[in-house]
């Protein structure tokens, strides 16, 4: 596989068309290698428009909707943020690349042990991993700039939105197969929040959660 040319089309072919525009952004795919931090097994879906295969079930989100939510983000050098779901610490190292620091939790060991050992190989110094309950945040060091959902709720957790600062944003999937939407978040006083459906996706639940209650007919 040629490695360069196959990024390229990635970002022409999938991302750029699904209006991610913001240069930083497409810049930023081209210097973080979204291939090393793909499990071996699966490199040569690194730039497939398609989740990439992780372990305990959970998967990598498709390269589009990671742009994607990163450029809605809008992340800036000063702030400071908080990702739930480690994964293999990719989103984390493209936020990393934004941000002043990035706090990001794992539920699975062997997950928050593989993101840590990525960001570390690609000289990410200002991301830490913690293998944690991500539902519940961090409350003693809120609050956030901004907190990522790197997988699908079926609602935010009022803690989670109670550990931004007013001005934060907080970006994630929400709903219930086949209808998920990417929502962004923001705190727009101590106790409101303007919330705003950006895109319909489908992706793997988070870990730790709590369901909406289903209706049997």
């Amino acid at each position: 596989m040629n490695v360069e040319q196959a990024r390229f089309n990635m970002i022409e072919q999938q991302i750029r068309p699904w209006n991610v525009l913001d240069p930083a952004v497409l810049s930023l795919l081209t210097v973080v290698k979204r291939e090393d931090f793909v499990p071996a097994a699966y490199r040569s879906l690194a730039f497939v428009d398609t989740e990439v295969p992780l372990p305990a079930g959970q998967n990598m989100l498709a390269p589009r909707v990671e742009a994607r939510m990163l450029q809605e983000l809008n992340v800036h050098k000063h702030e400071r943020v908080l990702e739930v779901g480690a994964g293999s610490g990719y989103m984390a190292a493209l936020l990393a690349h934004r941000a002043q620091h990035v706090t990001t939790l794992e539920i699975v060991p062997e997950l928050a042990a593989l993101a840590a050992g990525n960001l570390k190989r690609a000289a990410i110094v200002n991301a830490t991993v913690r293998e944690a309950d991500g539902s519940r945040g961090v409350p003693a060091e809120a609050p956030f700039d901004a907190i990522v959902l790197s997988g699908s709720v079926a609602e935010v957790p009022a803690g989670l939105l109670g550990q931004l600062k007013i001005g934060g944003r907080l970006i994630g999937i929400v709903g219930q197969p086949p209808m998920m939407r990417c929502t962004l978040v923001t705190r727009s006083g101590e106790h409101a929040f303007a919330s705003v459906e950006l895109f319909d996706t489908v992706a793997t639940r988070l870990r730790g959660f709590d369901e909406l209650p289903r209706f049997h007919f």
